[in-house]
């Protein structure tokens, strides 16, 4: 029952013994009261939830946090040592809430009380748990990448869609001012005709051979593996057991694609927002790109990937550039990068060359007014507050999961690309290759049971 119907009735049932006071605290009543806000469980307590995640939620007096998961219990304790303490020092108060904890997130989805979830886990369990998430009922925010796969990420586009669930993906950038601003302005053609995209993105070294190690007791390290092939236990491989540094698993092929899709959508996502292809993708790629010869790691090294669309425009991607996205039209260019904002303190990214956040050929050009007949784009302050606020209003929040789908296809269908030499041409509309079967069993991977979305019954 919620609180405020619970004290009305209370009022009416001891009208004739209860003394109702003349002033009310706004908490029982108001927007904060507990009944209006919005229950949220942290799925996932690593580096990107414990520096980004979860203070970006928690900083909202609209939702609490009340519950956090993970599969290793070391972090899941300081997990819920975070929260608790967040809370104690903002509501100055040990005993503000209770915190639950769960080592299966699917016993997290079965509380009715929970509202929303937050998934903060690696790459290759990010589409499981969103679609078992979406299914009960809860609305979403994911970190990118989208999927491990186009087809699973597919699947979880229709399944949100169809539940009518509220999914924020990750891609936070939509919500930094000038991500939205270059955009805008190409757009509106303040650069002519758009011609060329680049776009700079960093690769990643080679590791070290690495021995088995015993798994550790905090670590349910069989369903960390999830739905993708039984392989040793190395530390490395998984994340640290001290410390939340960058985890080993980005590096690995198994579990992601490495800066492609790490980087990539965030970068893919903003260059759709000024191409105007949001929706749909390429009709071609191919690419070029160096691979470990020995290590643990294995994801791409240096590359160059090249995309064309149907509207005429050719994007380039490739480590050789600054990180950010340069637009080149008929008439000038716009540069927009991150500047010196990271979202962890150990992004592998040279700081010092996309320091400048927003430039152009002329600076004239980032000073054009948007008139108001012209182009406006979707404006949101704050990522994780745009997600609570489409929570409350059922709007569709800044970064939806079916253009979190398409971006996260272009990094997928450029990871296929590096393996298979030659033009892929791409139907974005059917998301299949047309010109190459080889290149199609890329689009869907095997999982292993009883993990994966293979076995999620919709």
């Amino acid at each position: 029952m919620e609180r405020r119907k619970f004290v009305k009735k209370t009022m009416a049932g001891a009208a004739g013994s209860l003394i109702i006071p003349t002033i009310v605290p706004s908490t029982v009543f108001g927007k904060s009261a507990p009944s209006n806000k919005i229950n949220v469980g942290q799925i996932g307590c690593g580096r990107i939830a414990r520096s980004w995640d979860m203070p970006g939620v928690m900083k909202f007096d609209s939702a609490r946090m009340v519950a956090v998961s993970d599969l290793d219990a070391n972090r899941m304790e300081d997990g819920i040592k975070l929260v608790q303490g967040y809370y104690s020092k903002k509501k100055k108060s040990k005993n503000y809430l209770d915190v639950k904890m769960y080592d299966d997130y699917k016993e997290m989805l079965l509380n009715k009380d929970i509202d929303a979830v937050v998934i903060s886990t690696p790459d290759h369990w990010h589409a499981q748990p969103a679609i078992e998430a979406a299914l009960a009922g809860k609305d979403i925010y994911l970190e990118k990448p989208t999927a491990l796969t186009v087809a699973e990420g597919r699947m979880l586009s229709d399944v949100v869609t169809n539940k009518g669930v509220i999914l924020q993906m990750g891609t936070q950038q939509r919500s930094m001012p000038q991500f939205r601003i270059a955009a805008e302005l190409v757009r509106n053609g303040r650069i002519g005709e758009l011609q060329t995209v680049k776009i700079g993105l960093p690769g990643d070294p080679s590791g070290p051979e690495a021995e088995e190690m015993p798994v550790p007791k905090n670590l349910n390290y069989d369903m960390w593996l999830g739905s993708t092939p039984e392989v040793y236990y190395t530390e490395i491989r998984v994340h640290p057991q001290k410390g939340y540094s960058r985890p080993g698993w980005l590096r690995c092929e198994q579990f992601g694609a490495g800066m492609i899709t790490g980087w990539g959508q965030h970068h893919f996502d903003s260059a759709a927002w000024g191409m105007n292809t949001e929706l749909t993708g390429p009709v071609s790629v191919e690419a070029v790109a160096q691979f470990p010869k020995a290590g643990l790691w294995n994801v791409h090294m240096d590359f160059m990937v090249k995309a064309e669309y149907e509207n005429g425009i050719s994007m380039y991607t490739s480590n050789g550039y600054t990180n950010g996205i340069r637009y080149e039209g008929t008439d000038g260019w716009i540069f927009v990068s991150r500047g010196s904002y990271s979202a962890t303190a150990s992004d592998p990214v040279d700081q010092e060359k996309s320091r400048k956040a927003l430039d152009a050929s002329d600076p004239k050009i980032l000073t054009s007014e948007i008139k108001e007949n012209e182009i406006h784009l979707y404006k949101s302050d704050d990522h994780h507050g745009n997600w609570l606020d489409c929570i409350q209003t059922r709007k569709q929040p800044i970064s939806t999961v079916e253009v979190g789908q398409r971006s996260c296809s272009v990094c997928l269908i450029s990871h296929i690309a590096m393996k298979i030499p030659g033009k892929l041409n791409w139907d974005a509309r059917n998301e299949q290759f047309t010109n190459s079967e080889e290149a199609n069993a890329h689009l869907s991977r095997s999982q292993r049971a009883p993990y994966g979305t293979t076995y999620i019954k919709v």
